[in-house]
């Protein structure tokens, strides 16, 4: 087999892929890319969130047998999209393709979307998309989730003002001078970094499409989830609301209004069962509210810092101690608004009261509990 135009060449293209249990397929990947692009000069970056299955150990040994193979290995970070953005940092060449490492990704399109750029010094971003003509879904979805994909596509195009056919493809190549006027603005946290941009590029970019078919997945598993779904949706409003709160808020915020159910619920049946006294009802409710809170946090809003075994423990006393400090802050906001306007402002002085101690919640708990 051809060897890559790489050696003591600086790559004229970058192909970044982001892993988590990967292993099996780091192999086969690269020798599928070395057939499909032994006419260019290229490197390939895998950038892997520390995988318990040795994905990046594997890679530094392909990487000691091919110098074009390297690997980004991240300690204490998780997420694609942070994923990709370091991964493209990391390249010298001038164009960056970003793909998955499951082998859905047809690699014999690369020399396709690289041409686009030559042909074109002006293209920014060329996406392979499963929406145009050749392009196809192929056997690499289930009914289900094809449907939610084209859900997801539909409403990415319509919050976000998209025009590509596809922004929810994980599969696309960029310049890299390009890239680096919208990464300031991007979001690390989520799945879905071109849908953000595309939203972040304003419409200025020059975009290509060509079509593809979505394989399906070799060895491994999906990290899919339903977490996914939730980050996914927190970006359409971080984007709607331009950027003014991150993903991370929005979750924290979607799993404080989970909280504030499940304090209600415990309370009215804690009343109507077991505890009479309303004081003692509450603080069980409370308790078992900020618990809740602080499990769905631990694993979705910050997912990528999740804590297990003793430091979950740890984590779940502090957080009780980060909510117990906001609560006083919520009473003592509200009291002062309170006090300063009159009784029609009710709601209002409610309003800033928790707002505030929602604020001290999330930037207390980010520094002490899942310490950024």
């Amino acid at each position: 087999m051809a060897k890559p135009k790489t050696q003591g060449h600086i790559p004229d293209l970058t192909i970044v892929v982001p892993t988590f249990n990967e292993r099996e397929n780091i192999r086969p990947l690269v020798a599928l890319l070395e057939a499909a692009l032994s006419d260019v000069a290229w490197e390939v970056v895998f950038v892997d969130d520390d995988s318990p299955d040795g994905t990046a150990k594997e890679v530094r040994a392909l990487g000691r047998e091919k110098s074009y193979v390297r690997v980004v290995h991240r300690i204490g970070r998780r997420g694609l999209a942070g994923a990709c953005i370091e991964g493209v940092l990391s390249s010298v060449a001038p164009i960056v393709a970003v793909m998955d490492a499951d082998l859905q990704h047809d690699e014999t399109r690369l020399p396709v979307m690289l041409g686009e750029f030559r042909k074109d010094q002006t293209v920014d971003l060329v996406i392979c998309s499963r929406n145009v003509e050749d392009g196809s879904s192929g056997t690499g979805l289930s009914a289900f989730r094809k449907w939610g994909s084209d859900l997801a596509t539909s409403m990415a195009r319509r919050a976000l003002k998209i025009t590509a056919t596809d922004p929810m493809s994980g599969f696309f190549m960029v310049k890299r001078e390009s890239f680096n006027t919208v990464v300031l603005s991007l979001q690390q946290q989520g799945f879905k970094i071109l849908a953000d941009m595309l939203s972040a590029s304003k419409g200025a970019w020059n975009i290509r499409e060509v079509g593809y078919t979505f394989r399906e997945r070799q060895f491994g598993e999906s990290k899919m989830d339903s977490a996914v779904t939730v980050e996914f949706l927190s970006l359409l409003a971080v984007r709607m609301t331009g950027g003014l709160v991150s993903i991370r808020f929005i979750l924290f915020m979607i799993v404080g209004l989970s909280g504030l159910a499940v304090d209600l619920l415990v309370l009215k049946g804690l009343l109507a069962t077991v505890i009479g006294t309303f004081w003692v009802a509450k603080t069980v409710s409370v308790i078992a509210a900020m618990t809740s809170n602080f499990v769905l946090n631990n694993s979705l809003t910050y997912r990528d810092r999740s804590l297990r075994g003793a430091a979950f423990f740890r984590g779940l006393l502090s957080f009780y101690a980060v909510c117990a400090v906001g609560a006083v802050a919520n009473v003592s906001v509200a009291s002062a608004v309170f006090g300063v306007l009159n009784s029609q402002y009710v709601l209002l002085a409610g309003f800033t009261g928790a707002l505030v101690g929602a604020l001290w919640n999330f930037v207390a708990s980010s520094l002490v509990t899942w310490k950024a």
